[in-house]
């Protein structure tokens, strides 16, 4: 049985670390002046969804569908 019916919902793995880095570039941005944003750790974040979605496609569409 295949582990995702389409493949292409394996961009929903990637979603989630985008998600996750626009909160962690959010809270700091409306925390207020004494609080520090962090864009390299936003920007890792965003590449390592986009990273994620991509491994996740190629490993589900590369997995036979028995």
């Amino acid at each position: 049985m295949h582990p995702l019916r389409h493949p292409r919902n394996a961009a929903f793995v990637g979603i989630i670390f985008v998600v996750i880095a626009v909160i962690y570039w959010a809270v700091p941005y409306f925390g207020g002046p004494n609080w520090q944003d962090d864009y390299a750790g936003v920007t890792m974040l965003g590449v390592l969804g986009i990273a994620m979605a991509i491994m996740a496609y190629v490993l589900i569409a590369g997995s036979p569908s028995d």
